[in-house]
């Protein structure tokens, strides 16, 4: 009885131990995704896209702004000071030796009336630049989903290379089976079987860098999703056929002009030439006069400020010592001392009300070269951005015929290496059956499985290269990067 429990407790912990390292060995994250999900997810994660859309903000937030300069400022100022020691009172005029307390009041507002357009073209080149800002994005977009595509089928690549390996590979051991079977009848020589198990080996090392290379494919690709870790990332498997006739139905010239008409970094490089003009144009009004309008409004309390509270009465005469020629004393009015009080806060406000507007006109003369260096400054970078229009044309011409070439190519060797493996199968596999009734030696028989290998490989290698510069072309027209 002992004996069974302890039984059951020992297959008890075994059975745990299992799931336990099963789960351990089962991803978290484990997904299966489609080119067109691995997209999505790169574009919301990549971090450089992020950081593009930050730049097109500030480019946005600084399009308002110009937009804004052509309303009119208004500020409003105030200030509560004393003075100490003997001073003049602005709105007294007069010397104040006593503390004395000051508050001022104002409002202020300046608007530029006219600067040679160069607030109206300010606006225009930042809003080219803010449009030429979002078609960057789209640019840095499609390069990223490019990237991703390209991964996408590396690893579909790698996936049936480590099949054809694993196939070639079951092809060999069944045969190392079949030898080891006639050498311990007696059948064949050892040598033999030595031979096919040196094949065997050889295909086991190139399964294992298939695999690997499947691997690092899987890790190429998440990384440029920005996933932490490949493991558990997995992806659909569509089915990619070539058909007999060549897929190509336009021109390379006829794909160039769509991708012109289409292509986000063309537009961008247009309106970037637009921006351009217009910054000539904000130079050339550095030459312009300048006129503005500027107005304020403004009050102010002084602790200086006083007035009578009981005014002098008249008391009399009084001799003051003088005598005229005629022998008369002479008399001056006699008043009584009146009452002074500070000025109330509410009197002072009324009664130092200031206003003032005016028109400036400045005419600029000379100003060491400076506006004529900002015009030929402003008319390189337009001719350097006319160059980047030529450029970027080039380049994807370029890239286009190159694309074209390769895909006419690809196709081509494509059905090259479909013929080429049909013979080398049939040849295989009549080598294969010379080789089982001991017609053949096995140098022989591995060189037929060798060549038969490479032609596999060639066959893939050029399928892949045929249905990724396809994808090329499509997108160049604007088709969406699936399968």
């Amino acid at each position: 009885m002992n004996f069974l429990k302890n039984q059951f407790f020992l297959s008890t912990i075994f059975l745990l131990s299992v799931v336990l390292h099963i789960k351990a060995q089962t991803p978290a994250t484990a997904q299966t995704m489609t080119l067109e999900q691995c997209i999505d997810y790169a574009l919301k994660n990549n971090i450089q896209i992020k950081q593009s859309e930050l730049t097109t903000d500030l480019s946005k937030i600084t399009l308002t702004q110009s937009k804004a300069n052509l309303l009119p400022s208004l500020n409003a100022n105030a200030s509560h000071s004393y003075n100490i020691g003997r001073t003049v009172d602005r709105f007294t005029n007069q010397f104040a030796d006593a503390q004395v307390l000051s508050q001022n009041f104002g409002l202020s507002t300046d608007v530029t009336l006219f600067s040679g357009f160069q607030n109206i073209n300010t606006i225009q080149q930042n809003k080219f630049s803010y449009l030429a800002g979002k078609y960057d994005i789209e640019k840095m977009k499609n390069d990223v989903a490019l990237n991703i595509a390209t991964a996408y089928l590396q690893i579909l690549y790698s996936t049936e290379a480590v099949d054809n390996a694993k196939n070639q590979m079951g092809i060999t051991a069944a045969q190392v089976d079949r030898t080891k079977i006639l050498v311990e009848a007696g059948s064949v020589a050892k040598g033999i079987l030595l031979d096919i198990q040196s094949q065997l080996a050889s295909e086991e090392l190139n399964f294992t860098n298939a695999q690997n290379q499947l691997d690092i494919s899987y890790l190429n690709l998440a990384q440029l999703l920005n996933m932490s870790s490949a493991e558990g990332l997995t992806i659909v498997k569509p089915e990619l056929t070539v058909g007999s006739d060549a897929l190509l139905a336009v021109t390379a010239t006829q794909i160039y002009n769509s991708a012109v008409s289409n292509l986000p970094e063309i537009k961008s490089a247009e309106l970037n030439v637009k921006s351009a003009e217009k910054s000539v144009d904000v130079a050339w009004g550095g030459i312009s006069p300048r006129l503005s309008f500027s107005a304020s409004y403004g009050t102010g309390y002084s602790g200086a400020s006083q007035r009578f509270s009981t005014l002098p009465a008249f008391q009399g005469y009084s001799p003051n010592g003088d005598i005229t020629s005629s022998g008369d004393t002479v008399y001056s009015p006699l008043f009584s001392s009146g009452t002074y009080e500070k000025i109330p806060f509410s009197d002072q406000y009324n009664d130092n009300v200031n206003k003032s507007f005016g028109f400036y006109l400045t005419v600029p003369i000379f100003n060491r070269w400076q506006t004529k260096t900002a015009i030929d400054r402003a008319r390189i970078q337009k001719m350097n951005a006319d160059l980047t229009v030529e450029s970027t044309k080039l380049q994807i011409q370029k890239n286009v015929q190159q694309a074209y070439a390769d895909a006419n190519a690809g196709f081509k060797k494509y059905n090259a290496s479909l013929k080429a493996i049909e013979a080398m199968q049939e040849s295989f596999k009549y080598t294969e059956q010379k080789f089982n009734v001991g017609l053949l030696n096995t140098n022989d028989y591995n060189d037929a499985k060798n060549k038969l290998i490479k032609a596999q490989s060639d066959l893939l290698q050029a399928k892949y290269e045929y249905v990724f510069k396809t994808k090329v072309l499509d997108f160049y027209q604007g088709k969406p990067l699936k399968f």
